[in-house]
This record gives structure tokens, C-alpha cells and sequence, in this order.
């Protein structure tokens, strides 16, 4: 039974890491990504589709992104989606594509990113957290229906507290690093 409880306390916890993970492909840092376009959603005959999904978008060079939609007549959808997501940088269209020209980084900016990276790992650690919560009143609930002795359930308890900081760590490792790629200049 605690086996259980371990395993799935680990699968959620991995999963935070996941999502982290995801979250902070968001963020631009030195070299402009692609991802940072993730959240935009295009309204594609009635339904909101990921930009991805209704052209070809390209990391051009360091500070391009060139978007190439499949059917020429959601340029304009394309446009108004990206101002809406309201990313930083304005659209210049083409009769072709659509280019977003992301200026150089400046440091009050990057300082900020960083900080949004800080929050973003500090709302995954909450997530770790509640998942630590979760299981430990889980093994409180099996040592109450006497299924486990006391014993057990300190033993589990201890447990899921070393599952926890391990991923607290490795949150805060990927914290460091995200905020050392952002400050890179």
C-alpha cells in the first residue's frame, strides 16, 4: 500500500516537472524560440487552433520569427491573435508570411523574465508541496483504519518527504538555470 502511495506521489511530482518544463519554454531568453509563441490560439473556422497548427512557424535567426500561413487568408486572424497574446512584438505582414522582429533584450527585461521564472518555479514547488500533502494524509488515513502501524506511517511520512526534496532540489536547479540563460547576455 505505501508502495503505492510512493509511486504515485513520484508520477505526480514528475509531472510538475513536466509542466515547469513546459512553462518555461514560454519565456524568451537571449535567442528567440518558437515556443514563445505556444500560447497564441487562431481562431481557424470557429475554433481557437495553436499557431502551429495553421501555417509553418520558423525560427529564422536570433531575433526573427517568420510565420508562413497554409491558406493566405489567415494572415490577417494570424495578426490579430499574436496582438492579442500580446507577446512583445508587433506583426509585419507581407502579402506571404507574417515576421516577428523581437528587439535586443535589454537588462530591465531580462531581470524581469527572470522573475517570472522565479514565480513559475515557485508555483511548481506549491504543486510538489500539495502532492506531499495529499500523500501524507493518505498514509494517515491507512494508519487510522489500522491497515498500517505508526511506525509504518512515520516510516512513510519520511518517504515522501525525501520524494519531496528531491524535486524541490531539482526544481530549484532548473530555476538557476533558466535565470542563468535569461541574464546571459
Amino acid at each position: 500500500m505505501l508502495k503505492d502511495i510512493y509511486k504515485n506521489t513520484d508520477d505526480s511530482m514528475q509531472k510538475s516537472i513536466v509542466s515547469l518544463q513546459k512553462d518555461f519554454a514560454t519565456l524568451r531568453s537571449g535567442r528567440v524560440s518558437v515556443s514563445i509563441l505556444d500560447n497564441v490560439k487562431v481562431d481557424y473556422y470557429g475554433t481557437k487552433s495553436a499557431l502551429s497548427q495553421v501555417g509553418s512557424v520558423i525560427a529564422q535567426d536570433a531575433s526573427t520569427i517568420v510565420i508562413t500561413p497554409w491558406e493566405k487568408t489567415l494572415l490577417k486572424d494570424i495578426e490579430k491573435a499574436i496582438l492579442e497574446a500580446n507577446i512583445g512584438v508587433n506583426p509585419n505582414s507581407d502579402s506571404d508570411c507574417i515576421k516577428l522582429f523581437f528587439p535586443p533584450m535589454t537588462v530591465e527585461q531580462r531581470k524581469e523574465i527572470a522573475k517570472q521564472a522565479k514565480a513559475m518555479g515557485e508555483k511548481a514547488k506549491i504543486a510538489i508541496r500539495n502532492i506531499r500533502q495529499d500523500s501524507n494524509n493518505n498514509i494517515k488515513k491507512l494508519e487510522k483504519d489500522k491497515s498500517i502501524t505508526s511506525d509504518d506511517s512515520k516510516k512513510g511520512t519520511d518517504e515522501v518527504q525525501k520524494i519531496t526534496d528531491k524535486f524541490i532540489k531539482q526544481i530549484e536547479l532548473m530555476v538557476k538555470n533558466k535565470e542563468d540563460e535569461i541574464l546571459k547576455v
